[in-house]
């Protein structure tokens, strides 16, 4: 059966289960679903959808931000057999239009355009009748991330499988060590534009409850926890980190919690020793994934305290490689190109954004660099693009970051590469201040990184920022601020 069918037959076998909260910044329940309520309002928006001329495996751009209007149209959209493509709401009029007309979708929707889902259809009483479309059919990709719209040429991908419902789509990667018990109560921290908190609503249709913040807060984060017996989230770096500041100052009870994922970008080993400390070591997974779905590496927390620095080994079916430039495999310990396999298919590039580096065996890479250890478990370095040349040497800036990190009046930091007349390019670091401490001086941070780093890997300047400018994803886009700094 497609998604919307799923969504139907959960509907029909236990209508008054709550199967979805929003939970507003400041802590306050918002809007909760019962799976009756949710079905009945996705149909009268599909009705919507369909009147404006969306119709089977046409995409559909929603740019909203964490909200019951976003998750009613994106089961809209699936009761159609259309795409749903979450677009970032908060990019600027030029950067959206450059979004949307690589999505080039039949219909968008976002605040004040094209659809208003007012707030009655959420009271069922009000809301048409309807037991079910006439038809929900299954779609041919199930739905669409965009990527890139802040660095480069937008991309728009397209997950290269149908909307059709298998109970697998809801495992959960716990799951791969040990039996999981559900329904879970999951959380959902990160926008739902971006992939990992988007693919929550596959939770949903295996017959978990989610629990969706309108915008991410550590402190609401943990409240919530606490307050809604929390089963398990996924968290960037960034928000584990906060996550663990705000716990440290005002602890909560987090002992709901069955277990923890990590996921978007490598985790500095003190924040992972402060989670292993938190929940237990056997209860914190680290993941190794993209968008593009070419494969998925996993550790857990008793894994990763044997292998430190690892983001584990391929799970469900995946291979991991690593090559050199001529595509030949390198030795273990030796820095290459990741290069992934994985049986479960990946995903498609909309448009002529040319296609990812493949082997002839069909491994592919989306640029990441890395090694692996004896055992075989993935270490990673950096992004291709991210690579600094400095001096003739490589300095990968995630370890610089993940060394100065541990600095306790650094709270944030970023390093980039800068134009050098000396150096090709300099190591430069800019740094947020960890809050109720004096700054570090430049003096202070270079010697720290000293004591942790290879001379060539220290940075050669220093920048203290009031705060680092990232995404509602806390992701942060170092080519605007290597632009931003003369390039």
């Amino acid at each position: 059966m497609s998604y919307g069918g799923r969504l139907s037959e959960l509907a029909g076998s236990d209508p008054d289960r709550v199967v979805a909260r929003h939970v507003d910044p400041d802590g306050s329940p918002d809007h909760n679903f019962t799976l009756a309520e949710l079905n009945t309002t996705a149909e009268a928006c599909a009705t919507e959808f369909a009147s404006r001329g969306v119709s089977l495996d046409d995409l559909v751009a929603i740019s909203l931000q964490n909200s019951p209007e976003l998750l009613v149209s994106v089961f809209a959209a699936w009761k159609l057999g259309a795409t749903p493509v979450p677009v970032r709401w908060d990019l600027p009029d030029w950067e959206r239009s450059r979004v949307l007309a690589a999505v080039s979708p039949a219909l968008h929707v976002a605040d004040g355009t094209a659809v208003s889902l007012a707030p009655q259809p959420f009271d069922t009483r009000s809301a048409p009748h309807r037991t079910a479309l006439a038809s929900e059919p299954v779609g041919a990709a199930a739905w669409g991330i965009c990527s890139g719209g802040s660095t480069g040429t937008p991309k728009v991908i397209v997950a290269d499988r149908p909307s059709r419902w298998a109970e697998a789509y809801g495992s959960c990667i716990m799951g791969h060590w040990r039996e999981v018990a559900r329904p879970q109560r999951v959380l959902v921290l990160a926008p739902m534009y971006h992939s990992t908190a988007f693919t929550s609503t596959l939770n949903l249709l295996a017959g978990d409850e989610i629990v969706v913040l309108r915008r991410f807060d550590a402190a609401t984060a943990l409240d919530t926890i606490e307050r809604l017996d929390i089963t398990n989230f996924v968290a960037t770096p960034t928000m584990l980190a906060r996550m663990a500041d705000a716990q440290q100052r005002t602890p909560r009870d987090l002992s709901s919690l069955d277990w923890v994922l990590q996921g978007a970008a490598p985790l500095p080993p003190s924040l992972t020793r402060r989670w292993i400390d938190l929940v237990g070591a056997q209860r914190f997974v680290m993941a190794y994934g993209m968008s593009e779905g070419l494969g998925l590496t996993a550790i857990r927390g008793d894994e990763w305290l044997e292998h430190p620095g690892s983001v584990g080994r391929g799970i469900r079916g995946t291979e991991v490689r690593v090559l050199d430039a001529e595509r030949r495999p390198v030795e273990p310990g030796v820095v290459g190109e990741i290069y992934l396999r994985t049986p479960g298919g990946s995903a498609q590039y909309l448009g002529d954004t040319p296609a990812l580096p493949t082997t002839a065996d069909g491994f592919s890479s989306a640029g990441d660099l890395g090694h692996l250890d004896a055992d075989g478990y993935l270490h990673l370095a950096d992004r291709r693009t991210d690579l600094i040349v400095t001096g003739g040497a490589n300095v990968y800036p995630a370890e610089v970051e993940s060394a100065l990190i541990e600095h306790p009046a650094i709270a944030d930091v970023v390093v980039v590469g800068l134009s050098d007349a000396q150096w090709g390019r300099r190591v430069h670091a800019i740094i947020e201040a960890a809050e109720g401490v004096e700054a570090p001086g430049s003096d202070d941070v270079v010697a720290f990184a000293r004591s942790r780093l290879a001379a060539y890997k220290v940075p050669k300047t220093v920048e203290i920022v009031a705060a680092i400018p990232r995404s509602a994803a806390t992701k942060v886009n170092r080519r605007a601020l290597v632009e931003a700094r003369g390039g």
